[in-house]
């Protein structure tokens, strides 16, 4: 068997942020879809460089906390109302007042696991491995260097072009990420 390793991207070392931002706003212009910013604190202004757009999370969260609130109150309406009428008092059979307790809770409750199933979902987790962990310079990106990487599945990337774009983006390094068959 062939021990050959394929390319898997291009990784780009920076050592100030402002150099990043603007590598990342040409880097987004050139048309590139797959390719990520890896910085070793919070950079503002870096989701408008990368172009993301918002996300839809908000919005799966609060039809899922909607759907928690729908289902409390059908619940115990069926519950109390219809399966088991107990008259307590003279007091209606379904009151809101009295159920706002576990309406609250499982707004609540379905809101939190699908926030958390849809995060992991969303960011296509969990990844126990990424290529760029075999290189030595992208250590330091938990300390004081910021990185660019551009993954060869982009339908833009061309092994040559690429590497010739990403030597004008002024960074300190340009690095080829290679991939073994096996993904060790």
């Amino acid at each position: 068997m062939e021990n050959r390793k394929k390319l898997h991207g291009l990784l780009v070392e920076f050592d100030d942020s402002l150099q990043l931002l603007g590598a990342a706003a040409k880097v987004r212009d050139k048309g590139f879809k797959h390719w990520d910013v890896h910085t070793p604190c919070p950079v503002h202004g870096l989701d408008e460089a990368m172009g993301i757009k918002p996300t839809i999370l908000p919005w799966i969260v609060l039809g899922a906390g909607l759907t928690g609130l729908g289902v409390a109150v059908l619940m115990q309406w069926w519950m109390n109302a219809v399966d088991y009428p107990y008259l307590i008092s003279g007091k209606p059979l379904f009151s809101l007042p009295a159920n706002i307790p576990v309406m609250f809770e499982l707004t609540i409750l379905f809101s939190a696991v699908t926030c958390v199933v849809s995060l992991f979902a969303l960011n296509d987790l969990p990844k126990w491995f990424v290529p760029q962990f075999k290189s030595q310079r992208f250590r330091r990106v938990t300390t004081d260097r910021f990185f660019i990487y551009i993954d060869a599945a982009d339908p833009k990337f061309h092994a040559q072009k690429t590497m010739e774009f990403a030597k004008t983006l002024g960074g300190l390094a340009v690095e080829e990420v290679e991939d073994s068959p096996c993904g060790n």
